[in-house]
């Protein structure tokens, strides 16, 4: 069996993988990332697009920030709308200058693979049957077969960063881990097309058919969203379907903004909030959708594995320069403190702008009634602006 000894193993090769290894490779500290798909299939997949100031700085660090600085879109702002009535929500006049950028998730893991390869970082794809062993020593394992040959990596800790259905949390005691879970009775069925945006920022639609999300990629790009059933199959919604569905959800006197163009991805996106705790077991380390998922109607999902990375960079770089597990120690509950506001703000939108069925008609109006009090209050629009905008690290 051939061995690999290094200081971090890494499972999974999405954005907080990636992030991870880049970082700790600027501070001198060696890693190796394994990932269960080919090149192809990780630099395909279709994710979230609105990055927080925290998370450019953390690509900035990374040396990854380029492209992003040169092609995302910087957003000062949204708009909400009810039925006829549009709003704006100004994030820099809200919050004192901050904002986001747009840019999508996949062209920042195609940013963080070319530079982990042109570095000579060890990223290894195709990994399969990937297991964990030892966590509770000082040299936790990684076992995994590639191209039939069996191979071993010994290192000081595991970062498990391999998503959701990963092996990492699974490798955790049940006795040990807690989970909390909401499953939302809806889905979001999602276009990516070749058209202009319809305003030049993002639209948050509620609507009584349903919400709706009008969002870029480019000014040539956009990403829209309807609101339908989790098991809703995409070949029943044939493309002039989705283009009328969401005009009927914009606001009249906009319409006729909508352009539509050809559509080359379509898929269903379910929706749940779910946390794991803790994100840490002995040598081993929980970030990014291995630990946490959020709807997507607060665009957190990505940011706060980058927040997970930063705390786990710093308290990895603190034990290599002194030796101490404090901040290893303290990893979990640091993160989790920023991740159950991050739930509470995608909740909370989710909440406000989705149509929960007939069933729901009092809790419906209260979140009406919550939506058009953040909308007609300054203090309310400056709640959500520092939500949205990313709170601090």
């Amino acid at each position: 069996m051939a061995t690999t000894r290094i200081q971090v193993g890494i499972i999974g090769s999405g954005p907080a993988g990636l992030l991870l290894a880049q970082l700790l490779d600027k501070a001198g500290i060696s890693s190796v990332i394994l990932e269960r798909r080919d090149r192809a299939y990780v630099e395909g997949r279709i994710r979230a697009g609105v990055l927080e100031q925290g998370t450019v700085d953390l690509l900035n660090e990374a040396g990854v920030g380029e492209r992003c600085a040169r092609e995302g879109m910087v957003h000062k702002g949204c708009y909400i709308s009810i039925q006829d009535e549009r709003f704006e929500i100004n994030f820099e006049e809200l919050t004192g200058g901050k904002h986001v950028v747009v840019y999508g998730q996949t062209e920042v893991t195609k940013d963080l693979i070319n530079a982990r390869l042109a570095c000579g970082g060890d990223l290894r794809f195709d990994c399969e049957n990937v297991a964990i062993h030892d966590i509770e020593s000082d040299k936790p394992r990684l076992t995994y077969l590639s191209a039939g040959e069996p191979h071993e990596v010994v290192c000081d800790f595991i970062a498990g960063c391999d998503g959701f259905h990963g092996v990492s949390r699974q490798a955790m005691p049940a006795s040990l881990l807690r989970v909390y879970e909401r499953v939302y009775p809806f889905g979001w069925l999602g276009i990516l097309a070749e058209a202009p945006p319809v305003m030049d920022e993002l639209i948050y639609a509620r609507h009584p058919r349903g919400f709706a999300l009008y969002s870029m990629r480019s000014p040539k790009v956009v990403r829209h969203y309807i609101q339908c059933l989790p098991d809703t199959d995409p070949e029943d919604w044939p493309d002039e379907r989705v283009w009328d569905e969401l005009r009927l959800r914009l606001p009249k006197g906009d319409q006729d903004k909508l352009v539509t163009g050809r559509v080359f991805e379509k898929s269903v996106t379910p929706m749940r909030s779910f946390v794991a705790e803790p994100m840490r077991f002995g040598r081993m380390f929980l970030a990014g959708d291995a630990a946490h998922i959020v709807p997507p109607t607060g665009a957190k999902g990505l940011n706060l594995a980058a927040s997970d990375v930063h705390y786990l960079r710093n308290a990895l770089v603190s034990y290599y320069k002194t030796n101490a597990m404090d901040g290893l120690d303290g990893y979990s509950t640091q993160a989790l403190a920023r991740i159950w506001k991050a739930q509470r703000f995608s909740w909370w939108m989710t909440s406000m702008l989705h149509n929960f069925g007939p069933q729901d008609d009092f809790d419906s109006r209260v979140r009406g009634a919550e939506l058009a009090y953040v909308l007609s209050s300054r203090a309310g629009q400056t709640s959500l602006a520092e939500n949205y905008v990313g709170l601090p690290f």
